[in-house]
């Protein structure tokens, strides 16, 4: 079973290709065979994920907290799917989590990390638990993930890490006050370890959704533009892992205008964001 390709040396050296730009990470378009663990799996983007990678023949390990969604799309997956039920703020279910894989499988090529939780939050209703439990759950997590999985890519039985953070944690945004900041440290983690993963040949993706239809975004009071499907979202992670790139976001025609808006002055940018949201 043959890993993702590498596309860079182990000793950091760039190979030399043709074209221009060279792409920031392998390009995935051929999944057939290839061993992937979603975590996250049990709605939602995750199990859109899972559904489109399971037609195209990829190897699935499915985790989330509850087991019967994960059974059910094991039915529906290629044999040899995993089910790992497990809940991201216990490191030790994680490590024991990573440690099945690697026995069973000898590694894995790619690990996507979609887990986390949302609820709008502004400063006139904040709540320390509830802060806590979406940073526990959206940061915290991937940090335990990261603790079981970063020894696995020292081993080399580890291709690569997909971090979902949000557009949300571009820049602060209302509703946002827990959330968003936790989704910031996933962009900037991610960043990180793009520079530090990729000359070893890891490729490291960070993946920015906007608006998902899903079970958490069921709990906005806005309109919630650019609005898209669970499967309409994971084909567009498919096509950015097709292109090679850093960062997926989607949709581009909201996502663009964010990417935009973060780059102004702090004058304009808290302007603007309060006339689009009327907060």
């Amino acid at each position: 079973m043959s890993p993702i390709p590498a596309f860079a040396p182990a000793d950091g050296r760039a190979p030399r290709r043709a074209g221009w730009p060279r792409p920031l990470n392998p390009r995935l378009r051929d999944w057939r065979g290839l061993r992937v663990w979603i975590v996250g799996a049990s709605s939602g983007i995750g199990e859109a994920l899972a559904r489109e990678l399971g037609h195209r023949g990829a190897r699935l390990a499915l985790s989330a907290r509850r087991e019967p969604p994960l059974r059910a799309l094991a039915d529906a997956a290629p044999a040899g799917s995993l089910v790992l039920p497990l809940d991201v703020t216990d490191a030790a279910a994680v490590q024991t989590a990573t440690g099945r894989i690697e026995a069973e499988w000898g590694g894995v090529d790619l690990v996507v990390w979609l887990a986390g939780t949302y609820a709008p939050m502004r400063a006139q209703q904040f709540d320390l638990a509830r802060a806590r439990a979406m940073l526990d759950a959206n940061l915290h997590g991937v940090l335990n993930g990261l603790a079981a999985l970063l020894p696995m890519c020292e081993r080399r039985t580890c291709g690569g890490l997909a971090l979902v953070s949000s557009v949300a944690g571009y820049r602060g945004l209302p509703k946002s006050l827990a959330y968003g900041p936790g989704k910031a440290a996933v962009i900037n983690l991610a960043e990180t370890l793009w520079l530090d993963l990729s000359p070893e040949g890891i490729g490291v993706w960070l993946v920015s959704p906007g608006f998902v239809d899903t079970p958490l975004t069921a709990a906005n009071d806005f309109a919630m533009p650019g609005l898209m499907q669970p499967a309409d979202a994971a084909r567009a992670m498919i096509d950015g892992f097709a292109q090679g790139r850093f960062e997926i976001h989607f949709p581009k025609r909201f996502t663009l205008w964010l990417q935009l808006l973060r780059l102004l002055p702090d004058r304009l940018y808290f302007a603007a964001v309060r006339r689009v949201t009327g907060l």
